[in-house]
């Protein structure tokens, strides 16, 4: 295999022509290949905009994989000597049609096929979801895994791809999300640490003729219904090694390393791969309905503290915080991860009983000083008899109400936290239910995951962040798949500060949206982000929100996950 190779994600638009459309593939093509990528990238529905009359219209303007469309796509893959991704709707028995991802060779041979397997609002009522896992194709450039669109809006698709050993991730896109490019893109792959070659859609999504009516009948502003282009090539770390613009028909071309993708090694030494726990992931495969129960709190105020000190000083020093917070309204309010060791790092478990339980006593005082029953939410060290744990505790007035081990090895901790929990658990409070998800647990798609299944509004997590992405995409997209608010404390670092996250009410899309006009964003969280100081920083969240998850018609972001594609992640 070659470690280094040139990528190229192409990024253009389609009509209701599909010889006009077949046309505009082979020039941008042709464009891209001057290039000389070994890789090129097309995006979602590239013979059709995904518009349709009916299903009937939907098979008829489809594809043949054997017929004329694909095959000038194969012929320019042998000319060119690259491997190429080309999404379309592909033709299937029965007058059916699934949307599929195919990657032809050098030599312009079909080497793998991939089905959406989330279908996207409307997709649903033409096209049939994926009813197979997605291929790997060890090629001499690397490990190629394909998904489309909505299937990276949630993590299980390229999750299970990266899982099961691909390099480069190539997503086909048709999305006029501004979120997509920011956010649900380039995450896919800092949180698997592979490449991701992005390729979406510029200019109407829907025929020109329905953009005005579509527009007046979705108060959607006519603009927003273009394709949001920002196609990309995403390193490892989560940097963007090139984007195209928003709008505009573009080739944005990267140099990469392959074989970078085989260290899936945290700062820490913990590698993400081999310290996930598929034993506990199990419910992940399973269907499960849309949430139909009472919603939580419409408001609750909630508080992020960075300590002054460190060590045994931050216990003083944070319960007067904590009481300051408590007195100023809030209700849930959450410390960095073990704050009460320096740096975060336990060098003695004894010592490390005896300060926790310390700091337990001393913010539970400084709750009933301030007469408040809210919780302090933080990690401490925690005895079990098969050794000790590292553990978040949520603290009221009168002492710990709810714990919530770690999950997952973390070579941060491995010398002491050798005992670790045997499920992710949610805590049923009067404004809503609670999950704690501890230090590095929030690295992993899959505690999210876990905590929104079972009906979390509010997740706290006290963490000590190591990793850029983690505050710039890796928190925020786990409160955006899921739906979650959440409130996250870190000691301040280079890396980010603590953040506060709620949702919009409005959400759904085709729907009435009553509190926002649409920008461009559908699911990215509202964010209030703390200084790179100590002190404490304030925010609300909106428990209510969150039983919202539909996104469009039939697609709700955790119902609607590919559970029953999932092996690689719960095997």
């Amino acid at each position: 295999m070659s470690d280094t190779i040139r990528v190229a994600a192409l990024q253009f638009g389609a009509v209701s022509d599909v010889a006009a459309n077949l046309e505009t593939c082979l020039r941008m093509i042709d464009t891209a290949a001057l290039e000389k990528p070994d890789l090129m990238v097309l995006p979602e529905f590239c013979n059709h905009n995904s518009w349709y009359d009916d299903k009937q219209h939907c098979f008829q303007v489809s594809v043949a994989l054997d017929g004329d469309f694909l095959e000038a796509i194969a012929a320019k893959a042998a000319e060119h000597d690259c491997y190429i991704v080309i999404n379309c709707t592909v033709r299937r028995q029965n007058g059916t049609a699934t949307g599929t991802s195919l990657l032809y060779g050098p030599d312009g041979r079909l080497l793998s096929q991939s089905d959406k397997q989330v279908l996207m609002g409307h997709e649903n009522d033409f096209l049939e979801k994926a009813q197979s896992v997605a291929p790997i194709v060890e090629t001499p450039i690397g490990r190629i895994g394909t998904y489309a669109c909505m299937d990276g809006v949630v993590n299980e698709t390229p999750r299970g791809l990266a899982l099961r050993g691909a390099q480069i991730l190539c997503n086909s896109l048709n999305s006029f999300a501004v979120d997509e490019g920011s956010l649900h893109v380039p995450v896919r792959a800092a949180e698997n640490k592979v490449f991701v070659v992005a390729a979406n859609k510029v200019a109407p999504l829907i025929p020109e003729f329905l953009v005005e009516p579509v527009s007046e009948a979705t108060n959607i502003p006519a603009h927003f219904l273009d394709g949001a282009g920002d196609s990309q090539i995403v390193a490892p770390d989560g940097t963007v090694l090139a984007k195209a613009p928003g709008s505009g028909e573009a080739v944005v071309v990267a140099d990469i390393d392959v074989s970078s993708t085989d260290n899936k090694l945290r700062p820490d030494g913990t590698n993400i791969f081999t310290s996930r726990r598929p034993d506990l992931y199990t419910p992940i495969g399973i269907a499960s309905q849309p949430a139909t129960r009472k919603p939580g709190a419409a408001e609750l105020k909630v508080a992020a503290i960075q300590p002054d000190d460190e060590g045994r000083d931050a216990i003083e020093n944070s319960a007067e915080l904590v009481a300051e917070a408590a007195r100023n309204g809030a209700q849930l309010i959450v410390l960095p991860e073990l704050f009460c060791f320096a740096d975060g790092i336990v060098t003695d478990p004894e010592d490390g009983i005896t300060r926790s339980v310390q700091a337990i006593l001393t913010l539970s005082e400084a709750l009933d000083r301030a007469d408040s029953d809210a919780l302090v939410v933080t990690s401490l060290v925690g005895q079990t008899g098969a050794g000790y744990q590292h553990i978040g505790v949520a603290i009221g007035r009168n002492g710990i109400i709810h714990h919530q081990p770690q999950l997952h090895h973390s070579n941060r901790h491995a010398a002491w936290a050798t005992d670790l929990g045997d499920a992710q658990t949610v805590a049923d409070l009067p404004w809503g239910k609670l999950a704690i998800i501890v230090g590095n647990d929030t690295i992993y798609p899959e505690t999210f995951r876990l905590a929104a299944l079972q009906d979390a509004d509010v997740v706290a997590a006290p963490i000590h962040v190591l990793e850029k992405w983690e505050t710039e995409l890796g928190l925020v997209e786990r409160s955006a798949e899921n739906r979650v608010c959440l409130v996250t404390a870190t000691r301040p670092s280079e890396s980010g500060t603590s953040q506060i996250m709620t949702l919009h009410s409005d959400f759904t899309l085709m729907t009435p949206w009553e509190t926002r006009p649409f920008d461009g964003y559908i699911s990215y969280p509202l964010i209030t982000a703390a200084e790179h100081a100590p002190g404490v920083t304030y925010g609300v969240v909106h428990p209510a929100a969150t039983v919202n998850k539909v996104l469009s018609s039939h697609t709700d972001v955790v119902a609607d996950r590919p559970w029953h594609l999932v092996d690689a992640i719960t095997g």
